[in-house]
């Protein structure tokens, strides 16, 4: 039987514990696409509901910092430059509810 370190190929507790903050940010990410789907499917319509972009932000977040831990350029790039878009979509959202 194999052991948590042998399956995760981790040779102590912070690197396992990283690994599942990757997975964390790995399943709020993912959960946008699932809401997303849930809402088009009521409408009946492709629609894009403000909760997308919170969990592309917190996923983005937890994305970003696993990256910074795990010191790769391309993961940090790609999660930098998407928490530029969440922020600003969300911006754009909560800026259309203020009285101009």
């Amino acid at each position: 039987m194999q052991t948590l370190f042998e399956i995760f190929r981790v040779n102590h507790w912070g690197e396992f514990w990283w690994i599942m903050v990757g997975f964390l940010g790995q399943a709020l990410f993912s959960m946008r696409f699932l809401i997303q789907w849930i809402m088009s499917e009521r409408a009946r319509r492709s629609v894009m509901p403000t909760a997308f972009w919170y969990f592309s932000l917190a996923g983005g977040l937890v994305l970003l910092t696993y990256a910074i831990y795990r010191r790769d350029p391309v993961f940090i790039l790609g999660q930098g430059m998407g928490l530029v878009i969440y922020v600003r979509n969300l911006w754009l959202i909560h800026g259309a509810d203020r009285p101009a």
